[in-house]
């Protein structure tokens, strides 16, 4: 059975250029890669080569709960796009399209079978728009 995809977008007020390197650097990931105020990425880390691990802790601020997210990469155009595959082996792809002086990332991503698709995608559009404004902000 082939999973559920989700696709969400966003269109960052950014050159091409710099949406995919804070997109992609591990110091600016830790600035933008959670969906609620109540929650951070304190550490990442980003070996961006075929067969490279991406790694981002997700944690809430009180301390409650935390995750690693991690994956690892079977493509990459650099600048571009990207694709990767997570430790439970769902594929994500990533595409940074040049609008001028705006870029489009869209972000498609195999669901998941314990969280109802809404809520999923919710919470990456949320990510996505967190990313949105730190990349226009910085």
């Amino acid at each position: 059975m082939n999973p559920t995809k989700i696709t969400i977008k966003a269109e960052v007020s950014a050159n091409r250029q710099k949406v995919w390197d804070y997109y992609t650097q591990p110091n600016h990931i830790t600035n933008w890669n959670f969906a609620d105020p109540g929650w951070h990425c304190p550490k990442a880390s980003n070996d961006m080569k075929i067969g490279g691990k991406y790694m981002a802790r997700m944690e809430a601020k009180d301390g409650s709960f935390g995750f690693d997210f991690e994956a690892f990469y079977n493509e990459i155009v650099v600048g571009e796009k990207f694709t990767y595959t997570m430790t439970d082996n769902r594929k994500v792809d990533v595409h940074f399209k040049d609008l001028g002086d705006k870029t489009e990332v869209t972000v498609t991503f195999d669901a998941e079978n314990e969280n109802p698709v809404e809520m999923q995608e919710q919470g990456w559009q949320l990510i996505l728009d967190n990313f949105k404004k730190y990349t226009e902000n910085h």
